[in-house]
């Protein structure tokens, strides 16, 4: 998995590219984890990514949380059928925000 990084003063998307898996969690962690509340927006473009693992969803959801308790939101954009379908068979669409 690839990660690229933009910011600015109103927010930070990072697009991810490839396979979120127990093997790319913890780059995911490490990139996303330490922007929020950075700004007040942190996006994931999710385009080109192309699967999502349980341990993938538990980083986002981490992220979530971590975004709530600073103040900051964490939003989903671009996401493929095939990852939305995921999201939903697992219940995180209610809980994950999308754009």
């Amino acid at each position: 998995m690839t990660i690229n990084i933009n910011q600015n003063e109103e927010k930070i998307t990072l697009a991810l590219s490839g396979r979120l898996d127990a093997i790319t969690t913890q780059k995911l962690q490490d990139a996303l984890i330490p922007k929020i509340g950075i700004t007040e927006l942190v996006e994931l473009d999710l385009a080109k990514l192309d699967y999502i693992s349980s341990s993938g969803l538990r980083v986002l959801l981490l992220g979530e949380k971590t975004a709530k308790t600073q103040g900051c939101r964490l939003v989903l954009l671009n996401v493929t059928a095939d990852v939305m379908e995921i999201f939903k068979m697992t219940g995180f669409s209610n809980v994950l925000h999308f754009e």
